[in-house]
């Protein structure tokens, strides 16, 4: 390449040569040889580095070794939640101005030590700007001192886990609102985030942080954090990262009374959708912008409408004439998109690329596959790197369709200069993020949420803050150890309820059946379970359900619940109220259930009922109150945030109250649009059969008045 210095402005704009491109990291090289580059845990506000630990090494994007980290032992996991625990106590005894004033003081410690921070990033190939995280320490400061005046029902977990495999902003998006809660943090980062991670602990004690309140442990990411959440003295995970690893953490920690939370941002695949009523030209830039990145937050499959779609691969194919090669984040990824490549080829693709790709190594040129069909597993799941999916579309409508093709549900890229279009193809899109006319707009007062296998929970935000706290009337869960089941044989082998010969037909006790999509049924297998009384007696038999039984719940819940949500606020909310009447005129009948199920006092019986009945009306008065908002972009524009709902919610019903809890899940699911597959108390299911009779029959009076 020519040396840029020596052309004229005219010369340059020209060709549109890149300059040289500053690559010193003598900063984060000096940072590591402090450390002899074998990095240690961070534990108790300092680096410990036990002897006999398996390392693993740290690479660049060449393969380059730039340092090793320690792999945490099971003594590490318990030494790690020890100093959290003791953390915490300091942490939290502070008042929310001394929390808001060391995250304060992070802020001028991240300016001074940006260069550091920058280079760390760029050697472990986590594209995150200090600039980013600057922002976010100042944004979240701001919430630490404002916790007790606008949420002063609410209270920190303890020590929370939090698991990144993405990016450090994403990972600090998680670790800054714990922190500002009151929490004390325990980061498990992944191999991209471990150097900036422990850089960054470093940072957090030189602002003032109590030590113990922060601390990274390194190792096997998904072993480790669920080691860390079945430690006793852990109260929440929260897991950013792939859907793989995502599931193995999940499967691991299942059972042991962990609540937890999932962002699978990294696997997800977007829609960016042109419109045929779109800036042609700002919409290819966007394109160019994002897709062929070297490190992407998500995966892209460009979407096309037919009548601009020659306009668009025209534009592309200007664009792209003379771009460079990008780096591949590591070279096993080339092999796999050779493979993508030449499969999309056999499937009738065409390729749009900058230049023909190297033989070897760990560079790939920007690469355009055009005409795919949406079946395609180039489409499904796009490859790594500069690779780029194109499908087409006919109408606006269909466009909205292939836009929710997509198993994940995490965010779209929307361009039309019709405003009307905009809006309503955001919200007939169900993702969690939907930008018009601009892509990746990121910011800490911006929620981001992901639907369907995008994960469940909400960062950024105000909403993003109470996945860290809980009610503060709301004692802590109780652990558990998860019970032996043999899910082969779930629901398959039971039972069956026999009569004794001669046995008085009227002396039976009651069965009582399920409801499914409206119908009162039996279990699938025909097997039934007793329930019984505090002395032992058997009270009735209710089906034991088995794994169709589940199936077939959930499928009737996904099949209503679009519609469910399509009704306005006012119908659902009239649902609500008319449901709690129901219950109301039954009262007594669900007060001698209680009674008899549980043991308690007939006046106890009837004060929950009562007070069941006064939350499911509180529910059907809340339908229409949650209306959104407009936070503050970081740049101009505009951004509007609107509840939305989950979809299925499967509920298992807790011991405690078992009509008050039900309703007051219920409600609280409906009332927002879902749709509801719950699991009554194995101890106590009798409220529960009982409530199935006053829901059958509110719905047989609702088809009638129809």
């Amino acid at each position: 390449m020519a040396d840029i210095s020596t052309k004229t402005v005219h010369e340059i704009f020209q060709t549109m040569d890149y300059g040289s491109s500053s690559t010193n990291t003598l900063t984060a090289q000096s940072w590591l040889e402090k450390h002899s580059r074998t990095l240690g845990f961070f534990v108790d506000g300092k680096f410990s580095s036990p002897a006999d630990r398996q390392t693993q090494d740290v690479t660049d994007s060449k393969a380059a070794l730039v340092c090793s980290t320690v792999c945490a032992k099971d003594e590490d996991v318990g030494s790690a939640v020890s100093s959290a625990a003791r953390g915490f106590k300091t942490w939290r005894e502070l008042s929310c101005y001394q929390r808001a004033k060391v995250l304060l003081k992070l802020v001028s410690v991240l300016q001074r030590h940006s260069q550091c921070l920058s280079e760390l990033c760029e050697l472990s190939q986590s594209s995150t700007s200090p600039t980013v995280l600057i922002r976010l320490a100042q944004y979240y400061a701001s919430w630490a001192q404002l916790r007790d005046t606008l949420m002063p029902e609410w209270t920190p977990h303890g020590v929370v886990v939090v698991s990144d495999d993405c990016s450090v902003y994403f990972l600090m998006l998680k670790v800054l609102p714990a922190l500002s809660m009151g929490n004390a943090v325990i980061v498990v980062p992944g191999k991209t985030t471990t150097l900036p991670a422990l850089l960054l602990a470093q940072l957090f004690m030189e602002a003032g942080i109590p030590a113990g309140v922060l601390n990274v442990v390194t190792g096997s990411e998904a072993s480790l954090a669920a080691k860390l959440a079945q430690n006793p003295q852990v109260n929440y995970l929260t897991y950013c990262g792939c859907k793989q690893t995502g599931e193995a953490v999940a499967k691991a920690v299942a059972g042991w009374g962990v609540p937890m939370s999932f962002s699978l941002s990294q696997s997800s695949v977007c829609p960016f959708i042109i419109f045929d009523s779109a800036d042609l030209d700002s919409a290819v830039d966007g394109v160019i912008e994002l897709a062929f990145k070297k490190k992407r937050d998500f995966q892209w499959v460009l979407c096309v409408q037919e009548s601009v779609l020659d306009s668009v691969v025209a534009r592309l194919k200007l664009r792209m004439a003379g771009m460079k090669c990008v780096s591949l984040v590591t070279e096993t990824d080339r092999n796999l998109i050779d493979v993508v490549v030449q499969e999309a080829q056999q499937q009738g693709a065409t390729l749009i690329q900058s230049s023909p790709p190297p033989s070897t190594g760990g560079l790939y040129p920007p690469t355009v596959l055009c005409g795919l069909a949406p079946s395609c597993e180039s489409v499904i799941s796009p490859p790594p790197g500069p690779v780029l999916p194109l499908i087409s579309f006919r109408s606006s409508a269909e466009g909205v369709t292939l836009g929710n093709h997509s198993p994940h549900g995490q965010a779209a890229s929307i361009w039309t200069e019709d405003l009307t279009l905009a809006l309503e193809s955001a919200k007939s899109l169900c993702l969690g993020s939907v930008w018009v006319n601009c892509h990746s707009v990121m910011d800490p007062a911006l929620p981001i949420c992901g639907r369907r296998e995008s994960g469940n929970c909400t960062d950024g935000g105000r909403e993003g803050l109470y996945q860290f706290l809980r009610p503060s009337l709301s004692p802590s869960l109780p652990r558990s150890s998860p019970s032996s089941i043999n899910y082969a044989a779930f629901g398959s082998v039971a039972s069956k309820f026999m009569i004794p010969e001669g046995f008085d037909p009227s002396s039976v006790p009651r069965f009582y059946p399920q409801l499914v999509s409206g119908q009162l049924r039996k279990a699938d297998s025909g097997c039934s379970r007793s329930v019984l009384a505090p002395g032992g007696a058997v009270l009735a038999h209710c089906p034991d359900g088995g794994r169709k039984d589940v199936r077939n719940a959930v499928e009737a819940a996904a099949k209503v619940q679009p519609g469910w949500m399509k009704k306005s606020p006012a119908t659902r909310s009239q649902s609500i109220y008319s449901l709690a009447d129901s219950l109301d005129k039954r009262r007594r009948d669900m007060a001698v259930s209680i009674q008899t199920q549980t043991g308690i006092s007939f006046e106890e019986a009837e004060k929950e009922v009562e007070l069941s009945i006064s939350r499911l009306s509180d529910w059907a008065a809340r339908c229409d109150k949650e209306q959104g908002g407009t936070p503050f972009p970081p740049q101009s524009g505009s951004a509007l945030s609107t509840p939305e709902a989950l979809g299925v919610l499967g509920v298992i019903l807790p011991s405690s109250k078992p009509l008050l809890s039900l309703v007051s899940l219920l409600g609280a699911a409906v009332a927002m649009g879902n749709a509801v597959v719950m699991v009554p108390s194995e101890k106590y299911p009798l409220p529960a059969l009982e409530f199935i009779q006053v829901c059958y029959n509110f719905l047989n009076k609702t088809k009638q008045l129809n």
